[in-house]
């Protein structure tokens, strides 16, 4: 591997220097994983901004996880000269942390937040046992030792195991303890086998009551421990994402505002418990993210975003926000009488081609046309990626649209997706994907090279037409300089 005996010499030398953090290569990076029970990595660029921030947070957090002796390592790899280890590990953005077990397959996100004492306390965490077995003695102590803990109570090694099992999937995000003292699970008010929620919000103690199956299990601590109206933030926005429920927002601007309209959503937050999370937004702060759910940044404001089709449901920004007006939003909701607010560019009123513009008003009548096989592009007008796909897009678009057999089977297209609501959830751009016809409920997303023939030979494998469009491109290009060959030889001959 290349810059491989520069990068372990500059990891010796930093370790000459004191700093706790390890650079690792590809060279040492497995079998460094391998030799240490858990390891957080840090995968980063030198110019990338956020790494610079995050630099003194991780070396301070390194120093004093080795100062308390915690058997948890700190390591970064620096992407710019480590590129193959970081393809390998899907490394997609800056920095990426992730937290590894031992072995290079046993991995997760590190989920907390960026300073020092949040790496510290959540790598304290991942450092403990899955299971705490508790004593009567520290019982108290350990419930109130976080927001959330999840407590089993057992008298039969079955149970103990599938609660194990639970605490092993969700030990990232929870706090697990067991007991197989029957008089403490008596004085909770509860038989063995038992599991009880404590929390410091919300109702302080929550006891499952389904059948004991672990499946069962892990989704009541997901449901549960989900405040009844959280709020959205850099550490929540994720699960919520993750949750897959719609998830509605009020935006707030102060914290008078944000009490009195909590209160009022408090008692629909608990009927609409699994079925809708409810959560605050600073709109001091995160303001513009209102406009991704069709609000206008004014305050006070309400909407409820369903994840799973994109539909986003705002409460008319013209009225005030009133309880009553609240349970009507949400009454309406259920019955399914509400109707969504779209975001859309107007159409053009000529597809010039030969990229064929699409908008959240052409959306179902262009890419869902049953009849074509439809490549579309999601894309940003600010999308760095994008712009440098752009020629190749037009260059591709243009063998189809040249050709009039050709133009009613396949057609090349784009969204402005931050301008238009899609029923598609895009996670970067640009994002490409074949919907092929006949076929429209199960499109097809690209990986592969950014080059002509790759995309063209993308749609000829997996569109219902399968035109070699590459293959004929090729063959108009050969003719072409087999008839300048042919001129020129001409042209000679007469000189």
């Amino acid at each position: 591997m290349k810059f491989s005996f520069i990068s372990t010499v500059l990891a010796a030398a930093s370790v000459a220097l004191g700093s706790d953090v390890l650079s690792l290569t590809k060279d040492n990076f497995e079998s460094f994983i391998k030799e240490n029970p858990l390891t957080l990595a840090e995968f980063f660029a030198p110019w990338c901004g956020h790494c610079k921030a995050l630099a003194p947070e991780y070396e301070q957090a390194a120093t004093i996880l080795s100062d308390q002796k915690k058997a948890v390592k700190l390591v970064k790899i620096d992407c710019t000269v480590q590129d193959e280890l970081c393809s390998e590990q899907g490394i997609e953005g800056f920095p990426t942390l992730k937290v590894f077990r031992g072995a290079i397959d046993d991995v997760s996100p590190y989920t907390g937040q960026r300073k020092a004492d949040d790496i510290v306390s959540f790598m304290t965490k991942m450092s403990m046992p899955a299971v705490t077995d508790l004593v009567t003695e520290k019982f108290e102590s350990f419930k109130a030792a976080e927001s959330v803990v999840v407590v089993g109570f057992f008298s039969d090694p079955a149970s103990n195991q599938t609660f194990s099992e639970v605490a092993n999937q969700l030990r990232d995000s929870f706090v697990f303890g067991a007991s197989n003292d029957e008089k403490l699970a008596a004085a909770e008010g509860v038989t063995a086998p038992a599991v009880v929620i404590y929390k410091s919000y919300d109702d302080a103690k929550t006891i499952y009551t389904g059948d004991f199956v672990a499946a069962n299990i892990a989704s009541f601590v997901k449901l549960e421990t989900t405040p009844f109206i959280g709020e959205v933030g850099p550490a929540t926005y994720a699960g919520y994402m993750e949750s897959g429920l719609p998830l509605a927002y009020l935006f707030v601007d102060s914290e008078d505002a944000k009490s009195e309209l909590v209160e009022i959503l408090l008692p629909i937050a608990r009927s609409f418990r699994g079925k809708v999370n409810i959560a605050t937004i600073d709109a001091s702060r995160y303001g513009q993210h209102a406009e991704n759910i069709n609000l206008k940044q004014q305050w006070p404001a309400f909407a409820i975003h369903e994840l799973s089709s994109n539909n986003k449901f705002v409460y008319n920004q013209e009225t005030v926000i009133t309880e009553d007006g609240l349970v009507a939003f949400f009454e309406s909701y259920e019955a399914g009488a509400l109707t969504p607010t779209i975001k859309s560019q107007e159409p053009p009123e000529i597809q010039e081609g030969p990229v064929v513009i699409v908008t959240a008003k052409t959306y179902d009548e262009i890419v869902l046309d049953e009849d074509k096989d439809v490549l579309i592009e999601f894309y940003a007008t600010w999308c760095g990626h994008c712009k440098r796909l752009a020629p190749t897009y037009e260059e591709l678009a243009q063998i189809f649209w040249d050709d009039e057999d050709l133009k009613k089977k396949v057609v090349v297209a784009k969204v402005d997706t931050p301008n238009n609501d899609v029923p598609e959830e895009v996670r970067g751009f640009p994002t490409i994907k074949l919907y092929p016809a006949g076929d429209k409920l199960n499109p097809i997303e690209y990986s592969g090279d950014r080059t002509l023939e790759s995309l063209a030979n993308f749609i000829r494998d997996n569109g219902k037409y399968h035109v070699d469009a590459y293959a004929k491109l090729k063959s108009v290009q050969d003719a072409i300089d087999v008839d300048s060959a042919a001129e020129e030889e001409t042209t000679h001959d007469e000189l």
